[in-house]
């Protein structure tokens, strides 16, 4: 469906001024209408309208109006032949356009793999900067196929200068282990590039193979455990082996190394080995560059959650512990009731006069339960500490030790200095001592504050044999994942080597200060701080006047204000409102007129309307094998992720402002949790649902709306 043209894009982009106005006083009839019409599209588009549909009728009924024809006239213009051809031979003399030859081409293509493909690969954008770098050389935008050509050379040319450039980077030693993660087992030329390496070998080729270890380091993580993190702690340690060097693809846009690592996880290592020597460097590089910032990334979370799980286990079972307690001993509930009776029946007395007589045996019973419960009892909090340790050391002290040992943490905080010191002092721990040891050495700077939590101290020390205060190593581990997880979430302490759980100061521009006005400049925002603070305030205390006056004017008997930590605005449910009936008649009409259309027929008007599909570029070479499995060639992530962005666009382009007004998001989501398939793409795994691999309807709503 053609887009309706406004007032203003009429009068601005089809009217005739000047010299374009003189062209015309020599033609006639549809011929000047045509023409007129030519002259127009050409200079908005930079090339000439293939047949009359793809003249807008809007603007084809405001030029006629301008030219003083008839619009139906159109209708005996030829559009082929000797009149057309002159007047495109006119309009380019015009506005100084030639049209592109085959010099012209070239040069272009050379022009794109130089400055626009070194860091664009996507096809639509670097088309966008082809035109307008033809608009600027006074060239004729070429045919689409022509275009296609074009785009295509430059990329591959780019490509294999990117190529050449990364696999002269990489040491042959490395070259050497990557070629042997691919190479047939029985292959004897594999074994002698694998011989050729350092002694220390990426594997044993007794116990496993190169491809063996090549399809480990493919593996996507498991579910939450200690042998899952066993799992990538070996992955990651095989890929660091290969010895790729820091900052082989620094100058390599993340959009192009993203597509070379996409591209290796479709295609089988038989494929691999067939790529020419750059190209195959290149790409197992690229790879296990991705992967190692993957697992890195996977890590860090398995550490997250771990603890996260180790602490909720320990909330339930605490919980169920002061229950039973609680159940089991008996007396104690009437106890507690009969005082707070008598508290409540004689608030301003004294406690002697209300509280001692009302507990059978006064005095000496609140004694002697004072007394049971400094023997026996103790606070929610260290019980569940004493849990936490508990299953820490028994279950998940290996697993977490692993992936703070193959992790290397910083932060450039200093606030942050003691938990840096605590994660040295495990490890190296955990490398010169034996595990039997529990306490730490006399004299060992151990790091308290800032590192353990409050209810960990008291249980942190041991008297020795010597009645000398020792801290235990198991406790103090505790405190320390517990208080790493709150920095990692946050980010004040981030991973090297990772993408997600990296520097945050990494996310910003390098030369973010550099051009600071500009940055801010584009965000909308002031430079002065206090200003930016200042303009908020205003429209805080704004808003809220607004929703005083509107509360003290008319009363709502669904909204209460209320003086309370939990929330101060609360809402009471409203009961249904009865289904208006004017949708029931529209519901009726659109049942009538469409019936039940299948979600293939939308999902195909969808892609036709949208062109969405042209966003999924195949992830290798064009082969038998790539058409047989599309979804493994052609689904990814980032793909899939950019159809959504498509589809979303057009939605809200085709809503009709009067009615769904002016908004750029929309986002309804209950968090339902659908069952799918391990491979769908949006499929996500989380211990909310154990086991349970599935679609959240917030991730599904999130990604439509972005």
């Amino acid at each position: 469906m053609a887009r309706v043209l406004d007032e203003d894009e009429l009068v601005g982009n089809w009217t005739l001024v000047g010299e374009e106005l003189a062209l015309l006083s020599n033609r006639r009839g549809p011929t000047k209408l045509a023409f007129a019409l030519l002259l127009r599209f050409y200079a908005l588009n930079g090339r000439f309208p293939k047949r009359r549909y793809e003249l807008p009728d809007q603007a084809v009924g405001y030029v006629a109006r301008l030219v003083k024809v008839p619009a139906e006239d159109l209708a005996l213009y030829e559009w082929d032949g000797r009149t057309i051809k002159g007047h495109r031979k006119d309009i380019r003399e015009f506005f100084g356009f030639r049209e592109c030859s085959v010099a012209d081409a070239d040069k272009a293509a050379d022009w794109l793999a130089a400055n626009v493909c070194d860091k664009e690969w996507q096809e639509d954008r670097v088309r966008e900067e082809l035109l307008a770098h033809l608009r600027e050389e006074k060239i004729e935008q070429p045919t689409r196929d022509r275009m296609k050509r074009i785009i295509g050379s430059a990329i591959s040319q780019a490509e294999k200068a990117q190529t050449a450039l990364i696999a002269s980077r990489v040491p042959p030693e490395a070259v050497a282990r990557m070629l042997a993660l691919i190479a047939r087992t029985s292959d004897p030329g594999a074994e002698e590039d694998a011989e050729d390496g350092e002694e220390g070998a990426l594997f044993d080729a007794a116990e496993v193979s190169g491809t063996d270890v090549f399809a480990r380091i493919r593996e996507e993580p498991g579910n939450v455990s200690v042998k899952t993190i066993e799992k990538e702690v070996a992955k990651l340690k095989a890929v660091r082996q290969v010895g790729l060097p820091d900052g082989l693809f620094g100058d390599v846009a993340p959009r192009n190394l993203v597509s070379w690592r996409v591209r290796v996880a479709a295609e089988a290592p038989s494929q691999l080995r067939r790529h020419p020597h750059d190209i195959k460097v290149t790409l197992l590089a690229a790879y296990l560059s991705c992967r190692g910032r993957e697992i890195t990334d996977t890590l860090v979370d398995l550490l997250i959650a771990t603890v996260h799980r180790i602490n909720a286990r320990a909330d339930t079972k605490v919980t169920s512990d002061f229950v039973a307690e609680l159940k089991r001993v008996s007396g104690k509930e009437n106890i507690l009731f009969k005082m707070a009776e008598a508290a409540l029946e004689a608030p301003e007395s004294r406690v002697e006069d209300v509280i001692y007589p009302a507990v059978p045996g006064g005095y000496k019973t609140l004694v002697s339960l004072l007394h049971e419960f400094k023997a026996k009892g103790t606070s929610y909090r260290q019980h569940k500490q004493r849990v936490f340790k508990a299953s820490y050391t028994n279950h998940y002290r290996t697993g977490l030790i692993q992936i703070i040992e193959v992790l290397e943490f910083g932060s450039t905080n200093t606030v942050h200095a003691p938990m840096m010191a605590a994660l040295a002092l495990i490890k190296r721990y955990k490398a010169e001592q034996s595990n039997r040891i529990k306490c730490y050495a006399l004299g060992e700077h151990v790091p308290v504050d800032g590192v353990m939590p409050t209810e960990l101290v008291e249980l942190m020390y041991r008297a020795d044999s010597q009645r000398r205060q020792r801290i235990l190593r198991t406790v103090y581990e505790c405190g320390v994942f517990q208080s790493l997880r709150d920095k990692l979430r946050c980010k004040e302490i981030w991973v090297v080597g990772a993408d997600r759980w990296r520097n945050p100061d990494d996310d910003l521009p390098a030369d973010y200060e550099a051009r600071r006005a500009e940055n801010y400049a584009k965000l909308r925002k002031p430079l002065d701080p206090s200003v930016f603070i200042d303009g908020l305030r205003d429209e805080l205390d704004f808003e809220l006047s607004q929703l005083n006056d509107a509360l003290g004017g008319r009363g709502l008997p669904w909204l209460k204000i209320s003086d309370r930590k939990t929330g101060a605005i609360q809402l009471s449910s409203l009961g249904a409102a009865p289904e208006p009936v004017n949708l029931r008649r529209l519901k009726a009409a659109i049942r009538s007129r469409w019936g039940v259309v299948p979600l293939m027929d939308m999902f195909a008007e969808t892609a036709l309307r949208t062109s969405c599909l042209s966003v999924l570029n195949p992830v290798g070479v064009r082969s038998e094998d790539g058409l047989r499995y599309v979804r493994r060639r052609f689904l990814t992530v980032e793909g899939c992720r950019e159809v959504a962005r498509i589809i979303a666009n057009a939605t809200f382009a085709a809503r009709h402002t009067t009615l769904w007004g002016e908004g750029t998001t929309a986002v309804a989501s209950d968090s339902t949790h659908f069952s799918a398939y391990d491979q769908n793409i949006f499929t996500e795994w989380h211990s909310r649902y154990r086991r349970a691999t599935g679609v959240r309807t917030g991730s599904l709503s999130l990604a439509l709306a972005a």
